[in-house]
């Protein structure tokens, strides 16, 4: 009872502090000082519209000239109430989010603008019609979301046992020179420009078909060479993340090598490795240049990937935009539709490669 009664004494003898005297800022100060920059830096502009001739605001100025405030009022405010090394933090703080901002700025600014754009003609005759004796409004895309699907399925076909393959040669095989040969070559191909891959391709197939060859298998032999050093690449690395306390405990039980590496590190680094083919198909999904040489294009509808020239998704957006007919306003629709449909392509092979990972990743229990 004494000892309740004595705490209870220290407490209301204890005067009361905020968090200034305790060395520490509110924690609504930051968004305070950031509302108080904003509508400092808006007065600013709001002057400056009313001074000029050009009476339209500039948001963006106002923005940028209010998180500069913001910048260097938090750290004042900081460095007088916290010390040196906390208005440090903060500052530093602000400046990773600005980044932070900044670089997510592009994203959001692309998919507003390719989505308002791209409803116009997000409806069922544009997935159901090609561009056949089209030449004004209506029309669709069917003709070249089965070339992309079809070329992309080939090229995923090519590239994939080939850099998985030649990952687990320079993971568990590989030695000496010729692993650095091979290391060299895919660093190399890495690098090289895309239409470099078209004209590889249209070199290849035309010493079997001749010139002015035009074929969507070409295309997929194109985009396999940009898409086997992202596949390698990426396998590479996620099978060189597999313990190797793993590989000796199969050793030591007796299994061959080959097994190990088909049972026990295979499974382990399978859901990088999907990672990583995505993120190769949604590399060369929206090549252009290499299609435009060795696939063609065409109005017409064609499934047969041996067989004359094929339209892809990229061909088909770029021709809309850039030979425009007498309704340019049609053919722009179109283009805009165009790239909406390529990238909810794209969002779909991640959302299914994440899937693919989750069932197929490892499970550990305790």
């Amino acid at each position: 009872m004494t000892a309740t009664t004595d705490r209870r004494q220290a407490s209301i003898a204890t005067p009361f502090s905020n968090s200034l005297t305790a060395g520490k800022l509110p924690k609504f100060a930051p968004l305070t000082i950031l509302a108080g920059s904003l509508i400092v830096s808006g007065v600013i502009f709001l002057l400056l519209q009313q001074s000029t001739t050009d009476k339209s605001y500039n948001v963006p100025g106002a923005v940028v000239l209010g998180a500069a405030l913001y910048a260097v009022t938090v750290y004042v405010s900081s460095l007088m109430v916290e010390g040196r090394r906390k208005a440090k933090d903060r500052l530093l703080t602000t400046l990773v989010t600005a980044a932070f901002v900044v670089a997510l700025l592009p994203l959001v600014s692309v998919a507003i603008t390719v989505i308002s754009a791209g409803a116009a003609r997000f409806d069922i005759e544009f997935f159901s019609l090609s561009m056949r004796n089209v030449v004004g409004e209506g029309g669709g895309a069917l003709h070249a979301i089965t070339g992309t699907l079809l070329i992309t399925l080939a090229t995923s076909v090519i590239s994939i046992p080939i850099g998985i393959l030649t990952a687990i040669y320079l993971v568990e095989y590989g030695r000496g020179k010729l692993s650095q040969g091979i290391t060299f070559l895919v660093d190399v191909m890495t690098g090289i420009p895309s239409i470099v891959a078209g004209l590889f391709a249209f070199a290849l197939l035309a010493i079997f078909f001749g010139p002015g060859v035009r074929l969507g298998i070409g295309g997929a032999i194109a985009l396999s060479l940009l898409m086997i050093p992202v596949v390698v690449r990426s396998s590479e690395e996620m099978l060189k993340l597999v313990p190797n306390e793993l590989r000796e405990a199969s050793y030591a039980l007796g299994v061959p090598k080959w097994l190990t590496i088909l049972k026990i590190v295979l499974p382990t680094s399978i859901a990088g490795i999907i990672t990583g083919v995505t993120l190769a198909v949604a590399r060369v999904i929206g090549e252009t240049a290499p299609l435009l040489i060795i696939a063609g294009f065409t109005q017409s509808m064609n499934y047969n990937l041996f067989d004359g020239p094929m339209m892809t998704l990229p061909v088909f957006v770029y021709t809309q935009y850039a030979n425009q007919g007498t309704d340019g306003a049609a053919y722009v629709d179109r283009a805009w539709t165009g790239a909406l449909v390529l990238i909810l392509i794209v969002m779909a092979l991640n959302l299914i490669a994440r899937l693919i990972a989750k069932i197929f990743a490892p499970k550990f229990g305790r």
